[in-house]
């Protein structure tokens, strides 16, 4: 991307206009790799800048403290989860037919854990495969997720696991496995696996429900929110002593993306927001329920072609401890004329001016007997 110095643009645009299938807008393409390339250097210059005045020895010694302190964490809340947990197992489908299989060993004693994604489908043709890297990060967030200690994410948090990914399955994958739902879809999906089999909450929406729309001149994407799982409050000797409802129409773990202001939205491009709201009773029942989805229905103006990348619209949101799971998303589109046509967890569609496409988010599940 960069030698010398220099951007090489004329290189990077050659690169995104060749190919089978060339970028729409390589000038928005070419802006995202320099607002990264701008972090990564405003990273570069901070890091230098404490060097600078604390001197490096200084530096590492902190930085090691950090890692540290986020091991001695994770330790921690292993002794806790061991209280009540020695082996935990689950499956979690996808609605491609493909499964997430993980089974967390608690070692006591050594106060460390193994999860190994043994028995997890084998790689596949569609694009839910995940790079290690996905994987691992759904490890780490949930790990971090049982510290109450209010520590940054660090590699710290991964010194007390061992993860053990299967060669040649969906999140190991051999070159030239395809992606591009790994780091949206499916690490949703791992995420709610891992918390499964760690039986401390119910699943949130196990998706990112991805829309995008377009044509020459437009290109737009979001993710949208939905329900989120309740779960349980154990205290050390692994008792259950409360819980938590899920909360309705939230982005849940890994979905961190904030929404375009509709003023926004309907000022940039063709297309109205004819209403975004909650959807009532998609949230599990259960001692304590899992919280609503919602309902987004963007109506187009010009003709444009609109993609949606999604799961959960099969196999809702799992309940747990006898709650019950939400209710799986739906995708649609409602015609000019009235006519409705179901559409499928991936589909892509032409729309025309009066067209409305509707996005159904699944509730997450609920907690708890009711």
């Amino acid at each position: 991307l960069v030698e010398a110095g220099v951007l090489q643009e004329e290189r990077i645009i050659a690169l995104l206009q060749g190919g089978e299938y060339p970028s729409r807008n390589p000038q928005q393409n070419l802006a995202d790799l320099k607002a990264q390339i701008a972090a990564n250097e405003k990273g570069v210059q901070e890091l230098q800048r404490m060097v600078q005045q604390f001197g490096l020895p200084v530096v590492q010694a902190y930085m090691q403290h950090v890692q540290d302190n986020a091991e001695e964490s994770v330790r921690r809340a292993i002794t806790r989860l061991a209280a009540r947990l020695s082996d935990g197992r689950f499956t979690l489908p996808l609605d491609n037919g493909a499964q997430i299989t993980v089974t967390v060993r608690i070692d006591a004693a050594q106060r460390s854990a193994v999860i190994d994604f043994t028995g997890t489908s084998a790689q596949q043709a569609n694009n839910f495969n995940a790079p290690t890297a996905v994987c691992m990060a759904a490890v780490l967030y949930v790990f971090r997720s049982l510290v109450d200690d209010d520590i940054p994410l660090n590699a710290g948090c991964l010194k007390p696991l061992e993860v053990i990914i299967p060669p040649g399955c969906m999140l190991n994958p051999n070159p030239p496995a395809s992606v591009v739902a790994g780091n949206v879809e499916t690490s949703s999906c791992i995420t709610n696996a891992l918390l499964g089999a760690l039986g401390v909450s119910a699943a949130s929406q196990c998706t990112m429900n991805n829309f995008t729309f377009g044509d020459e001149r437009y290109q737009y994407y979001e993710t949208i929110s939905g329900g989120s799982g309740a779960g349980g409050e154990f205290d050390d000797a692994g008792a259950l002593v409360g819980g938590f409802a899920g909360t309705s129409v939230v982005q849940t773990h890994m979905t961190n993306s904030r929404l375009t202001d509709p003023e926004v939205l309907e000022f940039r491009f063709p297309v109205l927001l004819e209403s975004f709201a909650i959807r009532k009773g998609s949230g599990g029942a259960g001692r304590w329920a899992g919280g609503d989805g919602g309902v987004r229905r963007v109506r187009f103006l010009a003709p444009m072609t609109a993609s949606i990348l999604s799961n959960g619209r099969v196999h809702g949101a799992f309940g747990m401890a006898g709650g019950e799971a939400g209710a799986p998303g739906v995708n649609r589109v409602v015609r000019a004329g009235g006519r409705v046509e179901p559409l499928q967890h991936i589909a892509q569609v032409s729309m025309e001016p009066g067209d409305v496409f509707e996005i159904q988010t699944p509730g997450g599940g609920g907690f708890g007997a009711a």
